[in-house]
């Protein structure tokens, strides 16, 4: 096709086309103001008058999206969520140079005109009309309007565009909402909110986040220079955006100083300076969500999102609760105490460092109410291929970013122990405790029979012989909770796990009948008490937590209060508080629990200061999972250190593996995970007075004989037996002839072992029975 020329007679044709429309959105000016029609619009505009009565006028503007903030428990920020990064604030926060920049070169006549600034409108149309280019003419308040549907069409790109079109019928429509607004709002109202609507690129949405992303000041101190560049922003944030073209930015900012010197906010010689004047940014990076908050708080940011985005309280639907987390404008305060996590998170990471195939988590709950007041691991958060980081959450289970728990070990024991106690079963009960035993035959409750398995041994480890409940739970003796937990019932043993707040696994599988992933139910077996089942810290934490609250039951609780926008106050999640066994039996299961921290297999978690605490050694097959869960009268602690090829379902053994810098060829509960526990929980209780246990008399302990494990560990120097009691000397690596051995009255435990020795390996036989060795967990 042969190039149009001016004058030809298709020229002619199209220039009379772009008039025509032009004439028409002209009539519908005039007759939509109620002014008198005029010469040749004729009849072009009564009709055009009916088009634009037609177009509805009713207008609510949304509640601009805005950022919502994560708070800790003393008003300290965590973290930024947020789908615009943008913080509403108040013309009386907004830099005046500011204001006046942005109406001198975007609508100069804005405080003199109406909604439609006539004038400026027809002289961008007939422009328009002549050469095809497309001139603004649109007022501040047409604009905002405009901004106001991008704003509504959120993600969706058509509706976007769609409200972005240079079309006579949007121009007709913004016109129409822009005379409401006008009727309603004051010119101060408009600019307020055009000012915190607008986009001014780098994903800076409203003024105040504009200010803060190029010059890190916020909007109320904005000098001429800045005001410029922002103002000079609005018309095209890409064409000028200062961190990608300095010198189209610099340009754009001059030409906005000049029309400022020339309607008389800056004088001449004030514009002249300007210019002469780099752009002098000060770019602040943007960041938001979890990933960016501090001392190791974006895990339990993390889960508060999940607790956030599954709770129905904070939206009937999955999308509306979305919408409210990312643009909401909330305050959202919640449990975690600063002092608490920092202790954590200092312990975790220096037993075990961020590059070692293990990792560490650990939960703290506070007694009594259910608040997570600490939550972190060793593994940093981080999303893609980067090294040794991690987005699952080990503390949680898998629904809520968690890697599906780990199986608990002994830790599990205070449960089944629980379990009995309230069935009238005595501390004082005796159990054979062979050194090897099948598993007998049990009940689930479904009322299923579980047949006795031969030959699927559980042991004793290293103590055997007749023994009662505190000395098994000190010594963590498998062949005496089996059956314990036969006495007291299976199904008794699961429903007390239900009502500690346990009623599936942590981890998912899918069922083939609902196709689709849940919780994966309890596994109902004969080992159920030597902690078979996968189990999260924080379900642990908060099972001693009920111990620790002389058996009152508190869901674990991250959300203190959510604030909106209009500081309405949301419902958030209750902890329900509520007993759920007698208190006698939490005091008993503390009381035995001390013990096992003073002269057991706890012994290494135990204070130096001499603080009341209480707590069990958890150690899983080939030690892929070792665990120490505890508490003092103040706060309840969870610690698993575990083999993260556990995650990937790849054999997983944690001896003879580096962790924190040190080789540990045998790996326990007592002396890898015990430390774990107690640096954090010191660091968090440092300067808060000592607590005590209420605590219940014991029996007289009852105690098995020992026998030689091999196993690294030593023994305590100067450890008291009775009659017979005696035992070696540790073994070069701690290993060694651990107890049994003839001796004196009186005879004493040998000197501590060597490599991985630990405190408490030997304990010398009470009441007349014979000195024993326990391995470290």
């Amino acid at each position: 096709m042969a190039a149009t020329r001016s004058g030809s007679p298709l020229h002619k044709v199209g220039l009379g086309a772009r008039l025509l429309g032009a004439s028409v959105l002209a009539g519908t000016l005039v007759a939509g103001l109620a002014l008198p029609a005029v010469g040749a619009l004729g009849f072009g505009a009564k009709s055009a008058t009916d088009s634009f009565n037609s177009v509805a006028d009713d207008f609510t503007a949304p509640v601009p999206a805005q950022a919502s903030t994560i708070y800790d428990a003393k008003g300290g920020v965590i973290a930024k969520v947020y789908w615009r990064d943008r913080t509403v604030v108040p013309l009386s926060k907004i830099a005046p140079v500011m204001q006046n920049a942005l109406i001198d070169i975007e609508d100069n006549r804005f405080y003199q005109h109406g909604a439609i600034d006539l004038k400026g409108t027809l002289r961008a149309l007939t422009s328009n009309a002549s050469d095809g280019s497309s001139q603004g003419g649109s007022t501040l308040t047409q604009q905002y309007v405009k901004n106001v549907n991008v704003e509504k069409a959120g993600d969706n790109i058509s509706a976007v565009r769609a409200a972005q079109q240079q079309t006579i019928g949007r121009k007709i429509q913004e016109l129409k909402v822009a005379i409401k607004l006008e009727e309603t709002l004051s010119k101060q109202q408009i600019l307020a909110d055009y000012l915190n609507i607008t986009f001014f690129g780098q994903q800076a949405y409203g003024i105040e986040a504009a200010a803060e992303r190029y010059f890190s000041v916020h909007a109320s101190q904005l000098s001429i220079n800045q005001a410029a560049l922002l103002a000079g922003l609005v018309q095209s944030p890409t064409r000028y955006d200062p961190t990608e073209h300095p010198v189209a930015a610099k340009t754009r900012r001059d030409e906005v100083l000049t029309a400022m010197a020339t309607y008389g906010t800056i004088t001449a010689a004030q514009a002249t300076t300007a210019k002469a004047a780099p752009l002098g940014l000060k770019v602040s990076t943007p960041r938001q969500g979890c990933i960016t908050a501090g001392t190791g708080e974006q895990f339990f940011c993390d889960y508060v999102e999940h607790v956030f985005l599954q709770d129905p309280a904070f939206g009937s639907t999955a999308q509306a609760r979305q919408d409210l987390w990312n643009k909401g404008g909330l305050k959202i305060h919640t449990t975690i105490d600063p002092k608490v996590q920092k202790a954590l998170q200092k312990s975790v990471t220096k037993h075990v460092f961020a590059g070692d195939k293990a990792a560490t988590a650990m939960t703290i709950i506070q007694p009594g109410t259910g608040k997570i007041l600490g939550m972190g691991q060793s593994r940093p958060y981080g999303l893609g291929a980067a090294a040794n980081v991690t987005t699952l959450n080990y503390n949680v289970d898998s629904t809520m970013g968690g890697a599906g728990g780990f199986q608990t070990g002994s830790t599990f024991k205070p449960i089944t122990a629980a379990a009995a106690l309230e069935q009238g079963i005595g501390m004082d009960t005796v159990f054979a405790a062979p050194p090897q035993a099948d598993y007998p035959e049990m009940t689930d409750c479904a009322g299923n029979r579980l047949s006795p398995k031969p030959g699927d041994k559980n042991d004793s480890a290293s103590l055997h012989g007749p023994m009662n409940m505190p000395y098994a739970m000190q010594m963590s003796v498998n062949t005496y909770f089996v059956p314990l937990e036969q006495k007291a019932g299976l199904c008794s043993v699961v429903k007390m796990m239900n009502k500690l707040g346990i009623t599936t696994q942590a981890l998912q599988q899918y069922s083939k009948k609902t196709k689709s992933y849940h919780l994966a139910p309890i596994d109902q077996v004969q080992s159920l008490t030597l902690g078979t089942n996968n189990l999260t810290p924080m379900q642990m934490a908060n099972v001693y937590a009920t111990f620790a609250a002389h058996g009152t039951y508190c869901s674990p609780t991250a959300i203190s209060s959510v604030t909106t926008l209009e500081g309405k106050q949301l419902k958030v999640p209750s902890a329900d508080c509520h007993s759920v066994m007698s208190q006698n039996t939490a005091d008993s299961i503390t009381t035995m629990l001390a013990k096992t921290v003073d002269d057991g297999t706890g012994a290494p978690a135990g204070f130096t200061d001499g603080r009341p605490s209480a707590g069990k050694t958890g150690t899983t097959n080939n030690s892929a999972q070792v665990w120490f869960v505890g508490y003092t009268p103040e706060l309840a602690g969870a610690t698993v250190l575990t083999d993260t090829a556990i995650t990937s379902g790849s054999k997983a053994d944690l001896d003879g593996q580096s962790i924190g810098g040190h080789v540990s060829y045998s790996v326990f509960g007592g002396t890898n995970a015990g430390p774990i526990w107690r640096d954090a929980m010191g660091g968090a209780l440092a300067g808060v007075p000592f607590g005590s246990f209420t605590k219940v008399p014991m029996p007289a302990p009852v105690a098995g004989k020992g026998k030689d494990t091999g196993k690294t560990g030593g023994t305590t120097a100067g450890a008291t037996g009775g009659n017979n009691g005696g035992g070696n000397n540790g073994g070069a690596t701690g290993g060694g002839n651990g107890g049994g051995g003839n001796g004196g009255n009186g005879g004493n435990g040998g000197n501590g072992g060597g490599t991985g020795g630990f405190t408490g390996g030997l304990i010398g036989g009470a009441a007349g029975g014979t000195g024993g060795v326990t391995p470290g967990g």
